[in-house]
Parts: structure tokens; sequence; C-alpha cells
């Protein structure tokens, strides 16, 4: 290979760095990512991890790009192997192109290194002689920063900051080895080795960087969320850690529960005391959450839950992503009540509809479900600051009187909710059927009354309904459909497309199925679906309620999101066959 290893001027650049766990590779992408924003580069950063404490292999990509950024790519510019077996972890995304950086017992012996472009960099010895292995990652952190050209001074006001609250050593060896690192990575440079070269930076300083977790946590925050309790499980602890961090800026009582038994019921007594509480959880926890959530039924209470997903059945793939619980969210429970799903794209999504969530719970009195993924959860970009406009926080809570009753039969079906303690009333509730007044009854007449009155909120919800979004021309002949985080892969792949007659439809409210979905369906000549699930549950979903079968069905379920050129390639096939 050429001894100049020149990554073009160009829009963006992928950074990979695969290791083991425990070796600090989350740790790499919170520094590098907030030290290139800092620096006025978009930043985009995707994780994928073994369900492990110690060992197996992890990796980590960061997209810096003058402009936005927002979806994985498979493409790797540099590559920085940090473990044996790092290489072979991600072969099949390196390319002639991929700069590798790494010394060469962690290369192997058996890689090809005449057919790639390697640079032997001594990040662990390096790291040996400040004070152990363990700062090899900080000495990674420092040899890209300056290869993007990023001035040492913000590099090092960064680091100190990030561990500011360890040991005065322990922060002055990570200056070191951050300075070591930079060192290295001028040398590089300077001596014609690698020439990385990137469109220039803007001022990104009024932005945020945020994750899935963090955004769901801030909408929670925005609607008036004061209770969460859940048990831990990836990939939704996210959530609670946020919120329990926050607990004490913002009033929020954050309980770790026993078990997700206890959380969903610990929930419903919030909500039932006046408190606005959500659970956070993944699939087999919410499993164990779903007699709880008849009950909410049956109580008419509101909730709040975020589902993240993952693979299952059962454990799955625990640290892994895919869309396959919406039909989970959608029947589990048993008998018959309304409830309302919502499945953010974007953070910003995240953000409003979390709050929305909690409006539409409190006024409805129905379950929310806040449907997310490991993918979406633990992605980082910049965006601009959420829209703080308007702030209000509505509460649908009557003062009762003595004649108060909680389940009083009324022509929209919504009762008015008292909570204890507020006004003069008796504020009744029951598992079992009841009547307005929230005594258990057998009364079969009744029975079909409270029935049909819990039911007939569901024509109330399309006055709610949050519409698809349309991207791309009105007077498209190709759509691709989409849900919840597949959405910034989609707007990318669409776009590299280069075609003007495909558009993308994007679902963020999935059940109530926004009216006019099949009117955007019909229009198409040819329309695909996208989704991180291997039956397209949301296909499904369309054809019950529209009677519109979507027969290009892209489908990914290896417990990884898609990756935009991956995505181009199969949507390529799709509108090729739809031609034919």
């Amino acid at each position: 290979m050429d001894d100049t290893m020149l990554l073009e001027k160009r829009d963006d650049i992928s950074v990979v760095l695969c290791g083991r766990a425990g070796q600090g590779i989350q740790s790499v992408e919170h520094l590098l990512t907030r030290i290139c924003k800092r620096a006025g580069y978009n930043v985009f950063a995707a994780k994928e991890y073994m369900s492990r404490i110690r060992g197996g292999m992890n990796s980590t990509q960061i997209r810096v790009s003058s402009e936005p950024v927002r979806a994985s790519v498979s493409r790797i510019d540099i590559l920085i192997p940090l473990d044996k077996g790092a290489v072979r972890h991600v072969e099949k995304r390196i390319t002639p192109q991929t700069i590798i950086l790494a010394e060469q017992q962690v290369i192997g012996d058996d890689f090809d290194r005449a057919g790639h472009k390697f640079v032997d960099v001594a990040f662990t010895r390096t790291a040996s002689e400040i004070g152990g292995k363990i700062y090899s990652n900080v000495v990674a952190v420092g040899t890209i920063a300056a290869l993007f050209g990023i001035d040492l001074q913000t590099v090092s006001a960064y680091v100190a900051e990030f561990f500011c609250a360890k040991s005065d050593d322990v922060v002055q060896k990570n200056l070191v080895a951050v300075k070591k690192g930079f060192d290295i990575g001028l040398g590089l440079v300077n001596s014609g080795k690698i020439r990385v070269e990137i469109a220039g930076a803007a001022d990104l300083e009024s932005q945020i960087l945020v994750n899935g977790a963090e955004a769901v946590a801030l909408g929670a925050i925005a609607g008036g969320c004061d209770f969460i309790s859940s048990y831990p499980m990836s990939p939704s602890t996210g959530v609670l850690a946020f919120l329990a961090g926050q607990a004490k800026d913002f009033g929020i009582i954050a309980e770790q529960a026993e078990d997700e038994i206890a959380a969903i019921n610990m929930a419903l007594g919030a909500w039932y005391a006046g408190a606005r509480a959500m659970v956070t959880t993944s699939g087999g926890g919410f499993a164990l959450m779903t007699e709880g959530l008849s009950l909410a039924g049956m109580l008419e209470s509101p909730i709040v839950i975020h589902l993240a997903q993952r693979p299952g059945p059962a454990t799955g793939l625990p640290t892994r992503t895919e869309q396959a619980d919406l039909e989970l969210a959608l029947y589990g429970g048993h008998g018959e009540f309304p409830r309302i799903l919502l499945g953010p794209g974007r953070l910003e999504d995240a953000f409003h509809l979390t709050r929305k969530a909690f409006y539409l719970a409190d006024k409805y009195q129905v379950p929310v479900f806040i449907l997310t993924d490991q993918y979406f959860v633990d992605s980082y970009y910049n965006t601009g600051c959420f829209d703080l406009s308007d702030t209000r926080i509505d509460k649908h809570i009557v003062k009762t009187g003595v004649d108060y009753r909680r389940y009083e039969l009324t022509a929209n079906g919504i009762s008015p909710r008292g909570i204890p303690g507020f006004g003069q009333g008796l504020v009744a509730v029951d598992s079992d059927e009841h009547d307005e007044a929230g005594h258990i009854t057998e009364d079969l007449e009744l029975r079909v009354a409270m029935v049909d009155k819990r039911l007939k909120k569901l024509e109330l919800l399309p006055n709610e309904t949050t519409p698809p979004k349309l991207v791309g021309p009105e007077d498209y002949k190709n759509l691709v459909v989409c849900w919840g985080s597949t959405y910034h892969i989609v707007e990318e792949a669409v776009g590299k497309l280069e075609a003007d007659d495909v558009a993308l439809l994007h679902f963020a409210q999935l059940y109530p199925l926004p009216s006019g979905t099949a009117d955007y369906l019909l229009k198409a000549r040819t329309t695909a679906i996208v989704e991180n699930n291997a039956t397209s549950q949301f296909a499904k979903l369309i054809k019950l309620h529209t009677g519109i079968d979507i027969e290009e069905k892209i489908l990914k379920y290896d417990g990884l999101s898609y990756a935009v050129e991956e995505l181009v390639e199969r949507l390529n096939e799709s509108f090729s066959r739809g031609k034919a």
C-alpha cells in the first residue's frame, strides 16, 4: 500500500473502536463524541456489544462530519482494534481503504497486512509506561483527536472534566495518556504517514448531545413525571438511571423495585395517589408486567410504559436490538381495553412523544407505550435543543364531592378521575368488574356497559393522532414505510438512491393507526416496509386496519440494526421487482 494513507476531504469519516468489555470502549465513545462536538463537528455514535461484564467483543462506531449524521453505516474509515480478536469481529466491514491503527500483537500474524493500510501504533505499550494497559483507550482518544486536527487544549480540558471525580493521580495519568496519544497522532500527520481531511467545522455550541434513553427521560420530566419504578433490564435501564440522577432537582421518586411485577403495581399506586408515574423495561420484564397492565385497564388508570425492545424469546440476545415486541405491547394483557402505542424515530420525537404520553395517559386514563429498542436508546447524535416553549402540564384530576362515582357512565367513556384526599368523595377502585361507585358487581348488563364505556375511548383517540411523517416528493411512485428507530437509517438510504420518485413514510404513532394511512399506501406504485423483525409486525397491523398488504418486506432480525449501505441495496432490489 502507499506510504501516505489519505482520507480525502469528505463530509464524514467513520471511526470504529473494538475491544473487550472492560477496556473502556464506552469511555472512548463518550470522550470522542463530546470532544469532536466541542471542536465543531457533527457526531453520531452507536454501539454493539456482547452480553459480558468482562471479555467478549464490543465495538462502537463514531461518525464525525461537517453535516448532520444520524445513522449507522457499514463503512470503516479508521479502525482501532484494542484487543486480539477485534479485527476478526469486524472484518466483514474492513476494506482496502480502511486505515487500521493497532499494535502488531493485537493484529496477529495471520492478518494480511500487505493488502491493508496498517500502521503500528503503540497504544498498549504507551499506556503501560504511564501506569497500566487501562490507559490505552485514552491514548487512542488523543491519537484520533490529533488526526482530526483538534487542538490539544480542547482535548485535555474535556478529559480533565470527564475524570474530575477520580483522584488527582488518576486525572493526571489520563492527561498524560491523552497527551502521549496526541503526540502519536501528530507524528503520523507530520510524517505524512496519515492525513485525515474533513470539510470545515461549525459552531455547535447551542446544540445538545444526547442518546435515546436520555431523550425519553427528558421527555418524561417535561411531561411531569414524578415517580419511576422499575427493575433494571438492558437496554431500558438508562432511563431509570437518568431519572434517578435527576431526582433531587425535579422532585422525582425513583424506586428500583425487587421485580417487574412490583414495579408496575407501584406505578399504578402512584397514579392512584395523584402522581405521574412510568416504568421502563424490556420484553422479558414487560411479560411479567402484563397482569399489572390488565389491572390498569380495569382500574382505568393512567400509566406510561417505556418498552425498550431487544431480541427474544426468553433472554434471547439481551444486548442486541430488534423491533419484535410491537404485538406484545398491542395484545399484552387479558381482556379488552384501549391503549396507545408510540414509536419515536428521532431524538426530538422521543422527547415530545414521551411528554405527550403523560398527557394522553392522564386525559384518557389508559396505558401509553413508548416503544424504542437497543439501537435507539444507545445511539448519540447532536441536535438542536428540545422546544420548551410550552411547558404547562395539564392534569385531568377532579375535586370529588360526597356523591362522587369513580366509574360514572359518561357519554364519551371518560369518567371523572379523583384522588384520595382531594375533595370529600370516596375514591374506590377494584380489579374486579365494578359499578359506577367502584364496588364489585356481577350484574351482567352493567358488565356490558362498563366494557363499552372503556372501549368508547378509542373513538376519541383519533383526535390526538400523531400523523405519519412524509419525507420526499408528494408525487412519489415508490414509498418506503418504517416505524420507530429505523427513521434516520431509512432517510439516509433513500437519499442515496438518487431517485426523485421515492418517499419515506415514518410512523411514530403505531396504534391507533393514524387515519389516512391507506391514502398514502394506495398512491404508490410500489411500497416497501422496513422492519427489524422476522414477521413484519407493523405490516400485519396495517393490513388488519386498512386491508392493504405491503408485498415488499425488508426485514432484519440478526440482532443488529440496519446499515445505510445494506438498506440501499435492499431498497434497490425491492423497487426493481416493482418495475418488473
